[in-house]
């Protein structure tokens, strides 16, 4: 299955700062086409990742709740605020309960650790509907 937007492939950007999970989630969204990959190992890295690019470098945010520096809280409410457009998924472990600040952040999609294959195919399948 490869994964495009209007003919071009989806792009990815995995913010998370463990290093076992960054390689998880490139693994997974490889397994589901995703090709075009990124990795932050953290808030500040991302955005600095998209400045240096442009608000629709990608289309698909990979989000960790807890990290140092700067958190997906607010992460995701700075790329909100500078206009990024791209789909932020949340990923954590905890409870969507928990998890309702860094959801009222700006997320698109929110998901509990472990991300799965299905969880992941159902998220770009929605990218593939939003580009049409």
């Amino acid at each position: 299955m490869e994964s495009d937007c209007g003919g071009r492939e989806i792009r990815a950007l995995i913010v998370d700062d463990s290093a076992v999970m960054r390689m998880i989630h490139e693994d997974m969204l490889g397994t589901v086409g995703v090709k075009k990959k990124e990795v932050a190992q953290n808030g500040k890295e991302a955005i600095d990742i998209i400045l240096h690019n442009s608000p629709k470098t990608f289309d698909l945010i990979l989000m960790d709740l807890d990290m140092p520096i700067m958190n997906g809280i607010e992460a995701t409410r700075a790329l909100r605020s500078m206009g990024v457009q791209s789909k932020i998924a949340g990923v954590s472990g905890r409870s969507s309960v928990e998890a309702q600040e860094f959801m009222d952040a700006g997320l698109d999609y929110y998901q509990q650790k472990p991300l799965t294959i299905a969880k992941l195919s159902q998220i770009i399948h929605d990218i593939h509907q939003f580009h049409i």
